[in-house]
């Protein structure tokens, strides 16, 4: 049994799909392809990585305050967010 849970946590870290489950709270406000459909939201896909891990560094520590991305921000590890910065710069970017 602990070979097959250490066998899952092996796969899930490395498996493109690990990204985009991540993102999956995300995408209730950035939209499912990181394009949001609210000007209050911005657009994730094809957002720079390094921008994309600042910034949620910054609501994570509280140099930046929202009422929704602080308390979303506080739940991400700093893997978290580079997986999720990572995702949403290979996204393509809203015309």
């Amino acid at each position: 049994m602990k070979r097959w849970i250490c066998i899952l946590i092996i796969f899930y870290a490395w498996h493109p799909l690990a990204d985009e489950t991540k993102a999956a709270t995300c995408k209730a406000c950035h939209g499912p392809a990181g394009v949001s459909a609210n000007d209050l939201w911005p657009n994730l896909a094809g957002q720079k990585e390094g921008y994309i891990v600042k910034q949620l560094h910054a609501f994570r520590e509280g140099s930046r305050v929202d009422p929704l991305m602080s308390p979303v921000s506080k739940m991400l590890s700093d893997d978290d967010i580079k997986q999720l910065a990572a995702y949403y710069s290979h996204l393509k970017a809203a015309e």
